[in-house]
This record gives C-alpha cells, sequence and structure tokens, in this order.
C-alpha cells in the first residue's frame, strides 16, 4: 500500500481556506461611520422580532439589523454574533450596486440574512455571514446574475471591539 505524503495531505487540507484569501480592491461605496456604535449585546434591547422569529444577540450564531441614526450613506448594520467574544458587522448596503433598486417611495435596497448567507435580492448574490466574501459567482447557479464584472466587492465590514459587555462598531 502506497503511503499519501504528508506534504499533499495538509495541502488538500488548507485548499479551501487558502480560496478565501483574495484580494479585493478597496470598495468606492464604502460608508463612513462619524462615530462609533456602542451596544450591549446581551441585553434584551437586541431581538428582532421583524425576521420572523426573535433574533438576538446572547445566542451563538445569531444576528439583528442594527438602524441608527447616523450621518452616513449605511442602510444599517447587521451583527451576527460567532462566538462568545467575536463579532461581525457588516453594513445592509449592496456593496457591488448599491443603488441598483429602489422602491416608489425611492427607497434603496438592504441586504437580508438568510443563514448562513447575506442576501443581495436585488443583484441575486449571496455572500457569507462568517467573512463577507462573494460566494456564487458562477452565472449559471443564479438566474440573471451579472456577467459583466459588477460583482467584485464582499460585504461591507466594520471593525468590532468587544469587552464582554459592550459591543464597539467603528470602521
Amino acid at each position: 500500500m502506497k503511503r499519501t505524503k504528508p506534504h499533499l495531505l495538509i495541502l488538500i487540507v488548507l485548499l479551501p481556506f487558502l480560496h478565501g484569501c483574495e484580494k479585493y480592491p478597496e470598495n468606492p461605496y464604502r460608508p463612513v461611520l462619524p462615530n462609533p456604535i456602542t451596544i450591549y449585546p446581551n441585553s434584551t434591547h437586541y431581538h428582532d422580532p421583524s425576521t420572523g422569529y426573535n433574533h438576538s444577540l446572547s445566542n451563538l450564531f445569531d444576528w439583528v439589523y442594527i438602524t441608527v441614526d447616523i450621518e452616513s450613506t449605511s442602510r444599517g448594520i447587521i451583527v451576527f454574533r460567532y462566538t462568545d467574544n467575536e463579532f461581525f458587522a457588516f453594513d445592509r448596503m449592496p456593496p457591488n450596486e448599491p443603488d441598483a433598486c429602489t422602491d416608489t417611495q425611492g427607497n434603496t435596497t438592504r441586504l437580508v440574512v438568510d443563514y448562513p448567507f447575506v442576501v443581495d435580492r436585488c443583484n441575486n448574490a449571496y455572500y457569507n455571514i462568517m467573512n463577507g466574501q462573494l460566494i456564487i459567482r458562477e452565472p449559471d447557479m443564479i438566474p440573471d446574475f451579472p456577467t459583466d464584472g459588477t460583482m467584485i466587492y464582499p460585504l461591507i465590514q466594520y471593525h468590532t471591539t468587544f469587552d464582554g459587555s459592550k459591543l464597539v462598531i467603528s470602521n
């Protein structure tokens, strides 16, 4: 019986992770938060019944939508709790074509969570909620997927700092 070389085995195990290390160009649509946003994720204030069931940041792998009065082009923020001490915060603005879809009142589309994806329903794009990367790039996998190279940016991610009680979201 022939033994597999350890180098090959390590490469096979690491290959899926190396694909996620793509470098993206800087997104020109990125909103700037003029001030850090502070929330207390373990409080009952961050339960969001608007999503069909009660999401809570006190639960692992759960999320809420945060809409705050900020002087920015941000359309709100998706806050996702990954571990007890690690959170991800993504802007709800579609990163590739932010103004592609508007309703009759002039409101533009917001990204929504369909766990484990963040979905841009206007542009038919799916992003990974764990790292913000565009998941589906193959035009055949989604009807009407843009093939003109417009889908090049990952989700717009903000920096998060958690001290066990307070979560600060900033640029």
